[in-house]
């Protein structure tokens, strides 16, 4: 039986152990997009973990979904990023960087002036923050057939920056309600040409987006994170029939790349729907599948080490915030920290680089 605390081969890496840490957001960059020391900390603390991917990365400005988030597009945030992982690297750790675009989950104000766009001009009918306080996302505007190359060379060359700065990988986000969940999405993309209307069309742009940045940084460095039936931020999934179909039909379609992995989530990550796209996921005998119980939702270790009976690793989310040492905690079965949810998104370093590795009291 597979064991948390296994080896696992994943495209150009051998991981230690199957616990892996999942993109969290976490709100510690400037108004620039430059990581910081604080950063470095952050995620060398947590090189144990089998793999870190790292909290959304802008690849433009004009794609930023919220303050505090750091980008990987101008000379600065990419040397930022390279001390985050000489660090990760020099404390035996393997990161990935997951590359977001927030689409209509925006505001003019975080995006110095630019609209917001997505697929459709179809508004998303939640808020977010940006440098002062909570807004009403606005009406986005639909973008143009002639404007999805950029999208799709912005992807390449944030993934081209990201491996330049010394990451391992690059996931990209297609998931949580963001510009590519919104595009597989029937409640958000109601556009009539190559790019709407069937699942064929509607994953279309994801799988030209993986395409590319297989070709510039090679497939067994590059993963996706999906997350269907996940209805949040403005995202309605209830066609099951119509779920599988994209999801699955875009496995499918990108199923010769030979990603190094597909991470879910999924309320139900050892259901019906997230097996057989599991089953799709990994046809190529290459690809790995990561899973993750839903949004929000403490993964405690039982349900790890369920999760990883179904999938090749699993992603865990607050208790890698609150436990460094997550893996040896678990291993060794020490008490666990439970993470303060207050202090997830306020910057600086309490909440963020303050959580101790554990030591056996005098």
């Amino acid at each position: 039986m597979t064991t948390l605390f296994d080896s696992l081969e994943l495209g150009r890496l051998t991981l230690p152990n199957r616990v892996t840490m999942a993109a969290l957001t976490r709100s510690r960059a400037g108004r620039d997009g430059v990581p910081t020391h604080v950063h470095e900390t952050y995620y060398t603390q947590r090189a144990s973990m089998g793999l870190i991917v790292t909290e959304g990365v802008f690849p433009s400005v004009t794609s930023r979904a919220f303050p505090g988030q750091p980008g990987v597009e101008t000379p600065e945030q990419i040397a930022g990023w390279r001390r985050v992982t000489e660090s990760v690297h020099e404390a035996g750790g393997r990161i990935f960087m997951q590359v977001m675009n927030g689409g209509r989950l925006s505001h003019v104000s975080l995006l110095e002036g630019a609209q917001p766009v997505a697929p459709s001009a179809v508004a998303s009918g939640t808020a977010v923050r940006d440098f002062e306080s909570r807004k009403e996302c606005p009406v986005p505007r639909a973008l143009d057939v002639e404007e999805l190359p950029r999208i799709i060379g912005e992807f390449r060359q944030a993934a081209r920056n990201a491996i330049d700065a010394g990451m391992d990988g690059v996931e990209i986000h297609g998931a949580n309600g963001y510009l590519l969940h919104q595009f597989l999405s029937p409640s958000s993309n109601h556009r009539e040409d190559a790019y709407g209307g069937s699942p064929e069309n509607r994953y279309r742009l994801v799988e030209e987006i993986l395409r590319t940045v297989a070709d510039e940084i090679g497939a067994d460095r590059l993963a996706l994170r999906l997350s269907p039936q996940h209805n949040i931020q403005g995202i309605e999934e209830t066609d099951a029939a119509d779920v599988l179909a994209t999801y699955g039909g875009l496995l499918r379609a990108s199923e010769d790349l030979g990603l190094a992995y597909v991470s879910f989530l999924h309320a139900e990550p050892t259901g019906e729907l997230i097996t057989e796209l599991s089953t799709l996921a990994r046809a190529n005998g290459r690809t790995r599948v990561i899973l993750n119980s839903g949004f929000g939702q403490v993964t405690q270790r039982a349900e790890a080490e369920e999760l990883v009976q179904h999938g090749d690793a699993v992603a865990v989310g607050r208790l890698a915030i609150s436990n460094p040492d997550l893996v040896r905690r678990w291993q060794e079965q020490l008490p666990i920290t439970a993470p303060d949810e207050g202090t997830f998104y306020t910057g600086g370093e309490r909440g963020y680089t303050d959580y101790p590795l554990y030591t056996v009291s005098s």
